[in-house]
């Protein structure tokens, strides 16, 4: 039963890394949340025993044959009625009982949902940073006419909401005062590999995070530098930087989170264990802070903390993300789309991991950039991309061994 008190979560990619951790801190706060919808793609034995953990209202599967396979086995006195597809995800979102949405779905999928939820001014937690890259323009206008609260939950940029004046009804962040912010990176697994080396890595090597626990489309996007170059494009949005006033720095103990240099010299951080079940706490309770299950920092046992530059040259994702928020409109949009479908192909290994950057800068050549006024003009650039890049890897691209400009 609901109380007064609790306020009803939505979880968007509840299967996920994001979506497991989040019902962990929930399930810590059975005072203060109740689940409403949950929503996976096709994961029926986690989301069944989500739903019997939970009780949610609703659960929603993409997949048709999940949903009537989730259906099936659910008891009947579950209480949770199992919806399909984009109009399931529409209703968990924006249901008048919903106060919060996380939202967690990986890659472009995850925009229309985020968008809705936006639209009917919703409390956000935005774990989905292709959102942003996507329809930043669409989602912060949302966000603003709806009256909508934007919570970060990325680690980074949750570091940076941490250490930024905020207001503290509307939870947007204020510049008063802010020179620059540091983005830290941990580097990925591949921080020390030589060029010659990465082309040989495999999936696993790649997914082998040295401190996060991640999904593998994430890792490797963390691998390749483009998860960090995401993260630029994710922040001038958020908190309406232009793209020099961010700062990428490699921090391989992923302890600082991220930093905001103040103009007066003043350098905030936030720091922590590397678990993100602490941006997640904090965005389900802000302002207050919540109890996360994470291990308090052992400073002594940390010992030390080392900073270096990204090395683009053997990292160019990071330069493509720069180049496409610099050139703005649905440059974004393409570059995250190749992306997805490059690594893509990584994971199934078609291609080379040094090939990634060749076909998301391939196909930023090849397509036009447009003002993205309209969800439909973002997500006919995302098709129209994500075709061309399919056909940088029929024309024979897996097969070169180049890395960067071609």
């Amino acid at each position: 039963m609901v109380s007064a008190r609790q306020r009803m979560v939505s979880v968007l990619g509840s299967t996920g890394s994001i979506g497991v951790n989040t019902l962990d801190v929930i399930a810590r706060h059975p005072d203060r949340f109740a689940v409403y919808g949950l929503a996976a793609h096709s994961s029926v034995a986690t989301l069944l025993a989500q739903c019997l953990a939970f009780s949610p209202r609703y659960a929603v599967m993409m997949d048709e044959a999940a949903a009537d396979a989730l259906r099936s086995q659910l008891p009947a006195d579950s209480g949770t009625e199992v919806l399909q597809g984009e109009s399931g995800l529409s209703r968990i979102v924006t249901a008048a009982e919903v106060d919060t949405v996380m939202a967690a779905i990986v890659g472009a999928a995850g925009l229309p949902s985020a968008l809705a939820a936006a639209r009917a001014g919703k409390t956000v937690l935005l774990a989905n940073k292709e959102s942003l890259v996507m329809g930043g323009h669409l989602l912060m206008q949302a966000v603003r006419t709806s009256g909508a609260r934007l919570l970060p939950i990325d680690s980074e940029h949750n570091a940076i909401f941490q250490c930024m004046p905020v207001n503290p009804t509307t939870a947007e962040p204020s510049l008063a005062g802010v020179g620059k912010v540091l983005l830290t990176a941990s580097g990925g697994p591949f921080r020390q590999w030589s060029l010659a080396r990465m082309e040989t890595a495999t999936p696993d090597q790649a997914c082998a995070h040295p401190n996060w626990s991640m999904g593998r489309k994430i890792s490797v996007d963390s691998a390749s530098l483009m998860n960090k170059g995401l993260e630029l494009i994710e922040a001038c949005w958020i908190f309406d930087l232009a793209p020099a006033q961010v700062e990428v720095v490699v921090h391989p103990q992923s302890i600082i989170h991220s930093m905001v240099q103040y103009l007066d010299g003043s350098v905030l951080a936030q720091m922590g264990n590397p678990d993100m079940r602490t941006p997640i706490a904090y965005g389900l309770g802000w302002p207050e802070r919540l109890e996360s299950g994470v291990a308090p920092l052992d400073l002594i046992a940390t010992a030390r903390l080392d900073f270096e530059p990204p090395d683009e040259g053997r990292f160019p994702c990071l330069r493509l993300a720069r180049e496409a928020v610099d050139a703005g409109g649905t440059a974004m949009a393409i570059c995250n789309a190749a992306n997805e479908v490059a690594v893509a192909a990584f994971l199934d290994e078609r291609i080379r991991f040094t090939a990634i950057p060749l076909i998301i800068e391939r196909t930023l050549e090849k397509m036009p950039i447009l003002e993205p006024t309209s969800l439909a003009i973002v997500e006919e650039a995302d098709t129209e991309a994500r075709r061309i890049a399919a056909e940088q890897l029929e024309s024979g691209l897996r097969g070169e061994r180049r890395i960067g400009k071609v």
